[in-house]
């Protein structure tokens, strides 16, 4: 009976919060608390998917769901990407029925690195895909080796692990879990890889089992790439997928030496999502031609990356999580790969959706050098901590006569509005992005 009540309570708030235009969360934070246990008692479909990670998880999923639907498949997902135990039990409560069947073919999960565990302990997934792992959100998350011990008690012995084997911290979930239950994806050395690391800062410098040096034969960004420690073996394992071939100008990724993706998204972040979603529904059964052929023509929908109109410019806006520096060096490598006359805006407002912080060192492991490319006329830093970011790239090769320093981000906006038509970068969080796109 408590059951019952928990999903018709769930079922009714999860509307009034449609209607309301409110998130996703509350619902399930209240069956909770009527039936605590709900999550393990529900009937849940054959394949239970789970994506994880610092960076990757919304779009991952995104693109999983976009191939099981064209698969004919039924994909419960959480579309406005609550992730957290609350927003899991809002998701399965609302799809169930009144006796705890959920109707779906497949049930999708986008879960939060810190609470896996507390999600996954009613039940665990099928499959179980880790992206990868880095500094994020210093003020949650403290050190990667912190959250890779906060997601290993969500790992079951009968979950299928889909794991970048790129990433020497996230192939450690390999370690004493059945071999048979480990699939790896990863990028082969290709015309993004350099011999040398790029950053501020080096995670891959010492191995994450023994301590040890570590050498790489590659790199493809941050430590990210072809690795083995000189003292106890620990290396990159053979992808069971792999991208064998890319070339980021041209928008081209090849899987496995012979499918050919177009790139709507020409960013080494979105190579590696690709390639984790069609691990996962390789391993489902989809037919390589279903897959490329959603992948090809698929438009990410979670407002990663958006255009817009300011004035005389064309705009592209580039989400960064704050507190996340290779997000950010991710896509100024973006906008010094297009080599076209333009301008960047760096807006940091708030710092975090959550957290009271101002907390600005993030901004230090940031490789901001980037923006030296000649072909950048202008770099405006924006919002609350325009000075903070103006102090940082003062420690840079970025010329001071480019550089613009303006708090007030309506200003700044105005300004731009009136002032040239070169194509525009703006680099921000989803906690800021709006504030200039409602200007535009």
């Amino acid at each position: 009976m408590r059951l019952m009540l928990a999903i018709l309570l769930c079922k009714a708030l999860r509307v009034v919060g449609k209607l309301l235009g409110k998130g996703s969360s509350l619902p399930g934070q209240m069956a909770l608390k009527l039936c605590p246990d709900a999550l393990g008692r529900v009937s849940l479909p054959r394949h239970i998917v789970a994506v994880t990670g610092s960076n990757g998880k919304t779009s991952t999923v995104e693109m999983i769901a976009a191939i099981l639907e064209a698969d004919g498949r039924k994909v419960l997902y959480n579309k406005e990407g609550s992730n957290q135990i609350e927003g899991v039990a809002t998701l399965i409560l609302s799809q169930c029925t009144l006796g705890g069947k959920v109707r779906g073919d497949v049930l999708l999960l986008e879960s939060d690195e810190r609470y896996a565990r507390y999600t996954f302990h009613w039940f665990h997934p099928t499959h179980f895909v880790i992206t990868n792992l880095y500094r994020d959100q210093l003020s949650r998350n403290g050190h990667p080796q912190w959250v890779y011990d906060a997601i290993c008690p969500a790992i079951h012995p009968d979950t299928h692990l889909i794991l970048n084997a790129d990433d020497p911290l996230v192939s450690c979930f390999a370690q004493g879990h059945p071999q048979t239950q480990v699939t790896w994806f990863g990028l082969e050395q290709c015309s993004v890889s350099t011999l040398q690391h790029r950053g501020m800062y080096h995670d891959g410098l010492r191995c994450p089992q023994c301590g040890g040096a570590m050498e790489y034969t590659c790199y493809h960004y941050a430590h990210i790439g072809h690795y083995r420690c000189t003292s106890c073996g620990h290396h990159r394992r053979t992808p069971d997928v792999a991208g064998t071939a890319l070339d980021l100008s041209a928008g081209v990724l090849t899987i496995d030496g012979s499918t050919d993706i177009p790139l709507a998204f020409r960013s080494i972040y979105n190579v590696y999502n690709i390639l984790a979603a069609w691990t996962v529904c390789q391993l489902c059964g989809v037919d390589k031609a279903v897959m490329g052929g959603v992948i090809g023509n698929y438009i990410l929908k979670n407002g990663r990356m958006v255009t817009f109109t300011l004035g005389g410019h064309r705009g592209t806006l580039l989400t960064s999580k704050h507190e996340n520096s290779v997000a950010y060096d991710t896509n100024l490598a973006y906008i010094q790969a297009q080599q076209e006359p333009c301008e960047v805006m760096v807006l940091v407002d708030s710092i975090s959706r959550k957290y009271f912080t101002g907390e600005t060192s993030w901004l230090w492991d940031i490789d901001f050098d980037r923006l030296a490319s000649p072909h950048i006329r202008r770099v405006w830093l924006c919002g609350k901590y325009c000075n903070d970011l103006a102090l940082r790239l003062a420690f840079t090769g970025v010329d001071r006569e480019k550089v613009v320093v303006e708090q007030d981000i309506r200003r700044s906006a105005q300004r731009l509005k009136e002032e040239g038509s070169l194509p525009l970068y703006v680099v921000t969080c989803f906690s800021d992005r709006d504030k200039l796109l409602e200007l535009t």
